[in-house]
């Protein structure tokens, strides 16, 4: 029983702050790279920031660098994502997921294409 749950979700003014979870029972995060991946409505499904199994390697989506940050928590089996200084246009829901990847997966712009998937969480960006 592989799961992904996410929290941290809700409503934030503009400026605001958010850090997203991401825990994973049945199996252990450290063998996976993880990513975030979000979607709005009407909108294609755009990766927002990768974490290689190491957590060596890190990237983001040109709207989110400087602003968002990826790490992990092997010893909790647990993702996050640090989001700082929230626009209106980070309104989506945001997944985590996984995939059995080497580090190369998170090398490049962050992906859309995991094997696991959690439910996702609403964020909400508004005055």
């Amino acid at each position: 029983q592989l799961q992904l749950v996410e929290s941290g979700g809700g409503l934030v003014q503009p400026g605001g702050s958010l850090r997203l979870s991401c825990t994973a029972s049945g199996f252990t995060l450290d063998d996976y790279a993880i990513g975030w991946v979000r979607q709005a409505p009407g909108k294609e499904r755009e990766g927002v920031s990768c974490i290689s199994s190491s957590g060596t390697n890190t990237n983001y989506a040109d709207s989110a660098k400087g602003r968002f940050t990826i790490s992990r928590d092997n010893a909790k089996n647990t993702v996050y994502l640090q989001m700082n200084s929230l626009k209106p246009e980070d309104t989506a829901v945001y997944s985590c997921a996984a995939t059995l990847e080497d580090d190369s997966y998170c090398l490049g712009y962050p992906p859309r294409d995991y094997n696991y998937w959690g439910q996702g969480t609403q964020v909400t960006v508004s005055s």
